[in-house]
């Protein structure tokens, strides 16, 4: 007997309490990889996850590779024979503090607001990971004939640089037919969307340091360096700050065009520049084309700063000459370019503009060509459909997940893309949250899809 939405809406409202209490202990640890104070945060976390799986009448095992955090595997078996499918989330987070951002509750602390959640993770990515699971929860009481893996990894925020050493160490026990990914977000709400494809990522730090001491403006001012200016005038004889355009030869070389048939489907992706705006709460951006926008967050690299440190911040003006100083950037990549070649264009630019200035280029991510055609792709399609109403578009997604190369190159199977989050859920963002219109939707279209792939056959 197929699914239908009623019943599958009264399964997510019984089950909405213990969403909730989960959700709430999983935001509750505050599971931060990027800090390494936060590493037995992130440990109990996962065995949380692999607890909750077992809970569920799974099995589930944590393994890891020196080094690197904790990967939980967990399953749901049908039998042989039938459909595997696997469902990957992360269980990290990152970075939050009611001191320093604006946040209008404790981050990590669950707080619930009529239908919404608020905490770090909720969104990104410890709400749409529970949600998966009630989901085959409900297919598997149902007698649904499928197999059912899910795969928590506790370091994508941080690139996931372990994640594809752990992976090829669990050998067999991760097969598939297929992956399902579930931390993308849509156009907006009430308009689906499926990531057709990822940027990937490059992370740059630059270092100068011309002094061992702050000095005094007044006795060196005008003969002594000043690093902060320095690192300053590099990032911006890098990339144009006001248009976005990154300045280094060749940097576009390898850009992928986008061809009609994808210009088309960002135009009807139903994106608005004014929803855009008002979900990030900006008060201007640089361009108000709608396509513009959409081929800047989704076809385009960029070049972002994120911090510039040094000097003196506090009250008033220090009148003294920093001794050295911190640049952090980003650069998002799209399909065809390469990390590598990215680090060697960086370094060549500014060994020539200020060889003084170390550059260390941290963790890198490949951006992902996603599929938009085939059983597993229509699956997920109609899943969403039944759910919530419309049929999900065809968009990339503009931010990055490291693993998702990982998994195509060792498990060797498809990866689709069945995301939850929206615009307004702030991902990385102060008051990141989650709501019970998405998660109990989520809970139907999990379901569903699961209903669906058990008639596929690889």
């Amino acid at each position: 007997m197929a699914f239908n939405r009623p019943e599958l809406e009264r399964f997510a409202a019984r089950e909405r309490g213990r969403f909730e209490d989960l959700l709430r202990e999983f935001v509750e640890v505050p599971s931060i990889s990027a800090d390494p104070e936060r590493k037995p945060d992130v440990e109990r976390c996962a065995e949380l996850g692999a607890a909750t799986i077992r809970a569920f009448g799974g099995k589930a095992g944590i393994h890891r590779v020196p080094g690197g955090n904790p990967i939980v595997l967990g399953s749901f078996e049908a039998g042989q024979g039938r459909p595997t499918v696997t469902v990957y989330n992360h269980l990290d987070v990152q970075p939050a503090s009611i001191e320093t951002e604006p946040w209008r509750t404790e981050p990590f602390k669950f707080t619930k607001q009529g239908d919404t959640y608020f905490g770090r993770g909720t969104t990104d990515d410890k709400g749409p990971a529970l949600t998966a699971l009630l989901g085959a929860r409900a297919a598997l009481d149902a007698g649904v004939p499928v197999n059912v893996k899910f795969l928590w990894e506790t370091e994508e925020e941080v690139g996931s640089p372990h994640f594809a050493e752990t992976l090829r160490t669990i050998g067999s026990a991760a097969a598939t037919d297929a992956v399902v990914v579930s931390d993308t977000v849509w156009v907006s709400r009430g308009r689906p969307s499926l990531s057709a494809g990822l940027r990937g990522l490059q992370r740059f730090t630059f270092h100068l340091e011309t002094a061992e001491t702050d000095q005094h403006s007044g006795t060196t001012g005008g003969a002594a360096r000043n690093p902060v200016a320095e690192l300053a005038q590099v990032a911006s004889e890098m990339f144009d700050a006001r248009t976005g355009r990154v300045k280094i030869p060749g940097f576009y070389d390898d850009v992928e065009k986008l061809t009609k048939k994808q210009v088309a489907d960002f135009k009807a992706s139903g994106f608005s520049v004014k929803g855009f705006m008002k979900d990030h709460g900006f008060k201007s951006i640089r361009t108000r084309d709608p396509l513009e926008v959409m081929k800047r967050l989704w076809a385009l690299p960029t070049f972002e700063v994120h911090g510039l440190v040094g000097g003196y911040t506090g009250p008033g003006v220090k009148t003294i000459v920093p001794p050295r100083a911190e640049l952090k950037v980003s650069v998002r990549l799209v399909p065809n370019m390469t990390g590598g070649k990215v680090v060697k264009l960086v370094k060549a630019f500014v060994k020539k503009r200020n060889p003084d200035v170390r550059v260390e280029a941290g963790s890198a991510a490949s951006p992902y060509k996603g599929i938009t055609s085939g059983p597993w792709v229509e699956a997920a399609a109609s899943s969403i459909k039944l759910a919530f109403g419309k049929s999900p578009v065809f968009v990339r997604e503009g931010g990055t997940i490291g693993a998702v190369l990982s998994m195509e190159q060792i498990l060797k199977c498809p990866i689709v893309f069945m995301g939850l989050s929206l615009p307004d859920h702030g991902y990385h963002a102060p008051n990141e949250n989650y709501d019970w219109g998405q998660a109990g939707g989520g809970i139907v279209a999990f379901a569903k899809f699961f209903e669906q792939v058990a008639a596929i056959r690889s």
